[in-house]
């Protein structure tokens, strides 16, 4: 059995999942839809009961949240399939051929990792250009470029492997707030020497924000960052290993002190409608070393 996991926050998940369940229809394995909301406002929560209606799909609503690593635990445990797959609820299907796909790839050792895409067309709202510019420019690759870096390349958004391999891994749930629980299951596949299959089976990420809400993203991601490099986990990303080259060179505290004083004027092109992703690395940079 095949299951199709679904975790829900504030999201409109009903186009998702009755395509998703259109497909399951006609596989020739059995397939079922968990949609797991966590804890979301109660409008979503009105509006997203209705999946629970379709055959397949069963809806359940979390009295309390519990985070973007426990509720991927829990939904896991509560599924029966031989193999999971994962998808963020901000999604949209690409095509219909999407879980026949990962169905003729899959095999009992390895996690496929299917993609990620943004629409072409630069939103015409210009609060959410910075996520989109950074989706298109940092999150979106080819197969191809993935499996150049194919632990460091895989995301949460998309992706499926036996519930043998995920139980034996699970996600960290010391992570409570938003951000790098990818990083690290990522980590736990490479220590393990799970294989990753880098597929060309995208989903469409449509859950653009506000620039104000991706920079709040941005903070949590970072704080949750310095909390697992000081833990001694071993994470390395691009800002960890740029950090530790300037601590080597003996940078690490005048760039402290200069980015927190260029902060201000950082917000305020990230804010603008022409953000520049350079000076946001930098804007990044300044909250790491502040967290450390």
């Amino acid at each position: 059995m095949l299951s199709i996991l679904i975790p829900i926050y504030n999201f409109d998940v009903r186009q998702l999942v009755k395509e998703l369940h259109s497909q399951a229809m006609s596989l020739p394995v059995p397939a079922e839809i968990l949609c797991f909301d966590d804890c979301s406002e109660a409008h979503w929560k009105t509006l997203n009961r209705e999946v629970g209606q379709l055959p397949l799909a069963h809806f359940h609503e979390c009295p309390k949240n519990l985070g973007r690593s426990r509720i991927r635990n829990l939904l896991a445990d509560t599924a029966r399939g031989s193999h999971l797959l994962f998808l963020d609820c901000d999604s949209e299907v690409p095509d219909d051929a999407y879980l026949r796909s990962y169905l003729e790839a899959m095999d009992e050792k390895s996690l496929l990792y299917g993609g990620r895409l943004y629409r072409k067309d630069a939103p015409d709202d210009p609060r959410l250009f910075l996520h989109w510019q950074y989706g298109i420019h940092r999150e979106q690759m080819p197969p191809a470029q993935r499996r150049e870096h194919p632990y460091h390349h895989f995301m949460t958004n998309n992706f499926l492997l036996p519930a043998s391999v995920f139980h034996s891994i699970r996600f960290d749930e010391r992570l409570l707030e938003y951000g790098h629980e990818d990083t690290l299951f990522g980590m736990e596949l490479r220590r393990r020497k799970v294989p990753i299959k880098h597929l060309n089976n995208p989903l469409v990420h449509i859950g653009l924000e506000p620039t104000e809400a991706f920079l709040d993203k941005t903070r949590k991601g970072v704080r949750n960052l310095a909390f697992l490099y000081r833990s001694g986990t071993g994470i390395e990303t691009r800002l960890t290993l740029f950090y530790e080259k300037l601590r080597k060179n003996g940078l690490a505290v005048p760039a402290k002190v200069a980015l927190a004083s260029l902060r201000p004027l950082l917000l305020r092109n990230l804010l603008s409608r022409h953000p520049s992703l350079f000076l946001f690395d930098l804007y990044k940079l300044g909250l790491f070393l502040n967290t450390l």
